[in-house]
């Protein structure tokens, strides 16, 4: 992988990653798109989805910072705490799936775009669907409830398929559930941030140990880092402003005509 190949994936990854239209599924159309493969595929996907988890903390730095204070600082159960519960049980579903289906789920990943063309035409399913029945809704929504964090969380564990949006598909469903749009957005990005790095913690530990993680070169890893902490940042503030909006059907529209292109591309 060239360090311009890196550039656009790491352009695509950052602005895809909060826009609900699947970075997984532009990833794998973009390296199809540009002849890479590889084994370095994988470790460069890690590497852009730490950069982008990154942008999430510096663009929710306030929420973050005040759920860790409002967490470590006192011993009494307070709202940051449950807050910070109801994160933890949204990561059940996806723990699951990494720990026992984690070589199978890996698997899914560069066999083709024909699965990537089926779960974009999901997602937009999903995000068509969630604004139908947000707008027909009387009531402006609940706050997350324990129940909505493990609902939420397996959309979650579902979306680690390639071309199903994680934050699509976790926004949509809570607001499913009527989770209100100002609230569903923030949690959507605030509960992948300790999968990711976990991930992205494992992988490092397999270097420092000698373990050969990939052949992929540190250049195009630090051009696609920082591209993808870039364009994340942009893109995480865009979306929270476009929940609250309700513009989520353009993204449908988007999703269905990019599903349906690759779907005929690959059958045709």
């Amino acid at each position: 992988m060239s360090w311009l190949e890196a550039l656009i994936l790491g352009i695509v990854q950052g602005l895809t990653e909060f826009l609900p239209v699947s970075s997984s599924g532009h990833l794998e159309i973009g390296q199809a798109l540009l002849g890479t493969s590889g084994e370095e595929n994988l470790s460069f996907a890690i590497i852009v989805h730490t950069a982008t988890v990154l942008s999430t903390l510096v663009v929710l730095w306030r929420e973050v910072a005040s759920l860790f204070t409002g967490t470590f600082t006192t011993w009494k159960w307070n709202a940051e705490k449950d807050y910070v519960a109801k994160i933890l049980v949204s990561m059940i579903p996806v723990f699951v799936i990494g720990m026992f289906f984690k070589d199978e789920v890996e698997a899914l990943f560069g066999n083709g775009l024909l699965l990537v063309g089926i779960c974009l035409l999901i997602t937009a399913s999903l995000l068509g669907l969630s604004e139908w029945l947000q707008k027909r809704r009387r009531n402006a929504g609940h706050e997350v409830t324990y129940k909505d964090a493990i609902i939420i969380g397996l959309a979650q564990a579902c979306a680690v398929l390639p071309g199903l949006s994680r934050s699509g598909t976790t926004i949509a469903t809570g607001l499913l559930c009527g989770v209100k749009k100002e609230s569903v957005a923030q949690f959507s990005f605030l509960m992948v941030l300790i999968p990711i790095l976990g991930e992205a913690f494992l992988d490092l530990l397999k270097l420092l140990q000698g373990e050969e993680v990939s052949d992929l070169a540190l250049l195009p890893a630090a051009v696609g880092f920082v591209a993808a902490f870039v364009t994340g940042c942009l893109a995480c503030r865009f979306m929270l402003e476009i929940v609250r909006r309700q513009r989520l059907v353009w993204f449908a529209i988007y999703c269905a005509i990019v599903g349906s292109v690759t779907i005929i591309a690959t059958v045709c």
